[in-house]
């Protein structure tokens, strides 16, 4: 009952992220919930026992492309 409950509460908060990062009007913090959304699916992709998956999606996902969107946001403000 409890796995249950959490992928149900990990489902909701993947949709809520994704719609937040959509539909938010400030760049800085859409790229923040860019990096909480590629986060929160490496943790999906552990629960679903792909673990190669949710490193690459770590590695790639959350922090390389994150980094890159902050720099890309920094040059913009500049």
């Amino acid at each position: 009952m409890s796995i249950f409950l959490f992928d149900s509460i990990l489902a909701l908060a993947l949709f809520w992220v994704a719609w937040q990062s959509l539909t938010v009007s400030d760049l800085f913090r859409a790229v923040v919930l860019f990096i909480v959304f590629g986060l929160l699916m490496a943790l999906t992709w552990a629960r679903l026992s792909a673990l190669d998956v949710a490193l690459v999606e770590v590695v790639i996902g959350a922090g390389l492309t994150g980094v890159l969107l902050l720099d890309a946001l920094h040059d913009l403000d500049g």
